[in-house]
């Protein structure tokens, strides 16, 4: 009866509610975008046949590694594997055949409606940088995470026009013990946006705790019937699952919640050198993984994931924003379209300690390769430094506000009789100008993209304001987004549900570091 209160309330809203709305200040967010522009496919036909080939050899012939999860073994033999201790081979086209059921799209709902987003087809969902230990600003350098700052991301994220997607750990509060931060993220998640969110990976109970969670925000039965939140499901490169994303997968994909299922390879050392042994890679974990997933649950729905990085043979560091990156993410988003699944790559990706030219131009090359390849769902696409140990307040909102061109971009070119101007031409003629004609002041507002954060300004009242540089502008801004920043509305009971919910988990156990 309590569950089917919370549910009514938090969907249809109590009188309480109605009157925060009211009061509420309404945050522009853009919908998700929908490509209108054809997508580049570096690969032929009988290259994708070959990597197809070699993947199902690479899953009967040299298998693959589910540790310390005999569950997951005893499901595997079930379903016709060949099981040796942990290695798992796949016999040919079993794989294939089990991710047939996976959907080829799905709607993760967000507690306000109107935020929900499409993964799949022609979308593409953006959410914020994922992981990063420490973060850094102007004023106080690069520093361990707190539980503050992680907040202050989920503001900045909210108050972004062209971010659709929460994120979920966009950095690591150190400063909470690591059996119960989870609690913390998604609360904040939950409260400080509407937005669509992740849920935790780090251990199994602690995704049933996420799913809990969203039972209270949501309703047992919508949650169950619906999805509510995306995981990131790494696979331990080269062709290992272990079992504690394995654990998580199970629980996310039992609840009918999406999973993407998602190596994390560094070309060199965790896949071949090559852009195409290491596409055969790809696909042979993704299929392992994702057929899995099914095992658990069919149609559970899932997202193919790429993360590949290059390596810098001196150093040994991952290198960001490379050509061979792009061909990989090209190839993966084909695979993914083959197969019919939803796609995820790409980021905000950059190898720079600072928001500087170098993270700049890595991050745009990997925008723009996410864009024409195909992704759905990219997360990083904003805040992240240093190879993904730093989220940067600064470059947070640098990358959110280039987020807008990939909107126009994708829009792609209207040849409909306003956008040829032959009135606009005859109106002009000659030797005239377009400032003042009709066809100008009918379409001035919206006909080119307008950054909320660059400087247009001529030199003398660019230098008599400081001679601001990005960084300094970005700082400025995130000032501003989070001085603007206004809490969206959610019902008092669900919302003191959820507080009751995360004060008597964290009642039950005691604190852990480790």
């Amino acid at each position: 009866m309590a569950e089917a209160v919370a549910r009514k309330r938090a969907r249809g809203g109590g009188g309480a509610a109605r009157r925060a709305e009211r009061t509420a200040v309404s945050i522009e967010t853009a919908k998700y975008i929908e490509r209108n522009i054809p997508l580049y496919e570096i690969l032929t036909d009988e290259a994708l046949e070959t990597i197809e080939t070699n993947a199902e050899i690479i899953l009967e012939e040299i298998g693959v590694n589910f540790v310390e999860n005999p569950g997951a073994l005893e499901r595997w033999r079930a379903a016709g594997a060949e099981v040796t201790g942990e290695r798992v081979r796949i016999p040919r086209g079993l794989a294939r055949e089990l991710c047939k059921t996976a959907p080829a799209s799905f709607t993760q709902h967000a507690r306000n409606p109107e935020r929900s987003v499409e993964i799949g087809g022609k979308t593409l969902v953006c959410a914020p940088v994922y992981g990063p230990p420490f973060v850094r600003d102007t004023e106080g350098g690069r520093r361990y995470a707190t539980l503050e700052d992680f907040k202050k991301f989920v503001k900045l994220g909210y108050m972004s026009k062209w971010l659709h997607h929460s994120g979920g750990t966009v950095c690591e509060p150190t400063d909470v013990p690591v059996n119960k931060r989870h609690l913390d993220m998604l609360l904040a998640h939950m409260t400080y946006s509407d937005k669509p969110f992740m849920g935790s990976v780090t251990d199994p109970s602690r995704a049933q705790d996420c799913v809990e969670m969203c039972e209270i925000l949501f309703g047992k039965d919508f949650v169950q019937d619906n999805t509510v939140m995306t995981s990131l499901i790494n696979v331990n490169s080269p062709l290992t699952f272990d079992e504690v994303m394995m654990g998580a997968l199970e629980v996310y994909a039992a609840n009918n919640q999406a999973c993407i299922i998602s190596p994390f390879i560094v070309g060199g050392a965790m896949a071949p050198v090559s852009v195409t042994g290491t596409l055969t890679q790809v696909l042979a974990e993704v299929m392992a993984g994702i057929a899995y997933s099914q095992l658990i649950r069919p149609g559970a729905p899932v997202i193919f994931g790429a993360f590949v990085t290059s390596i810098d043979m001196n150093s040994g560091a991952p290198t960001f924003g490379t050509p061979e990156a792009s061909q990989i993410l090209y190839g993966a988003g084909q695979l993914a379209r083959r197969m019919g699944l939803p796609f995820r790559s790409g980021g905000g990706l950059c190898g720079s300690k600072l928001p500087d030219a170098q993270a700049a131009y890595e991050t745009a090359h990997t925008h723009n390769a996410a864009l024409l390849g195909g992704v759905n769902f990219m997360l990083h696409s904003c805040g992240w430094l240093e190879g993904g140990l730093v989220a940067s307040f600064e470059k947070f909102v640098m990358d959110a506000d280039q987020l807008g061109v990939l909107h126009k971009m994708a829009a792609g070119v209207t040849a409909d009789e306003e956008a040829q101007a032959m009135d606009a031409i005859r109106e002009v003629g000659p030797g005239g100008h377009y400032l003042g004609c009709a066809h100008t002041q009918a379409h001035f507002k919206s006909a080119f993209w307008k950054t909320d954060l660059f400087d247009y300004k001529p030199f003398e009242t660019w230098d008599e304001e400081g001679a601001r540089d990005t960084q300094t502008l970005a700082a400025r801004r995130v000032e501003k987004m989070v001085s603007d920043y206004q809490q969206p509305a959610l019902d008092p009971a669900i919302l003191g549900a959820l507080n009751d919910y995360v004060a008597r988990k964290k009642a039950e156990t005691p604190d852990s570091f480790m």
